[in-house]
């Protein structure tokens, strides 16, 4: 399978509102609402379809700061402008199907070329041990843990990053973070 990454459309934007995921995934659930539609249309989200189906939104990736968490701010985890923060998804039908690997992969390679980023972070629910387990796989190792809202509950996740010399994965150094922080 071919993933193939465009601009998020309206379309797909309804599409992943309404999707829904099995417990203890549904935090990760959309709200179906205008705002959310405003925030999945804001330029930082794309969305992912297969080769075969070019009409079905399979999975997104979003950028920026559509991809940090509240929490992430106080601890610091934002301070280091170098690094692009990304976000992603699978949609629900597609997740634990062992798609996560090639998808993540997909998807650095596309915000490599089109971006012209080669440093990445990303947050993850600590619980998450599927997504962990495939962004160690693409080459992401833990930098932090961070507490940030979610429904109204406190949450903690990993911050993770990702960087990369000439294809070869480095292994990070706490180089120009902030003593005491994140």
């Amino acid at each position: 399978m071919t993933y193939l990454f465009q601009s998020m459309t309206r379309k797909h934007a309804e599409t992943m509102m309404n999707w829904r995921y099995q417990e203890p995934y549904d935090f990760y659930d959309f709200e179906n609402s205008e705002e959310m539609m405003r925030e999945l249309m804001n330029g930082d989200y794309y969305s992912v379809v297969n080769d075969t189906d070019v009409e079905s939104i399979i999975g997104f990736f979003c950028v920026g700061n559509s991809a940090r968490v509240p929490g992430g701010y106080s601890a610091g985890i934002y301070e280091r402008l170098d690094f692009l923060d990304i976000g992603l998804g699978l949609e629900p039908s597609q997740t634990g199907k062992g798609l996560g690997r090639a998808f993540v992969k997909a998807g650095m390679d596309y915000l490599e070329e089109h971006l012209k980023h080669t440093r990445f972070r990303l947050v993850v629910a600590s619980f998450n041990d599927r997504a962990l387990h495939v962004y160690q796989e693409n080459g992401f190792v833990e930098h932090c843990k961070v507490i940030s809202k979610v429904h109204g509950q406190d949450v903690e996740f990993k911050c993770m990053i990702r960087e990369e010399t000439n294809s070869i994965v480095q292994p990070y150094e706490k180089k120009g973070w902030s003593e005491g922080r994140c």
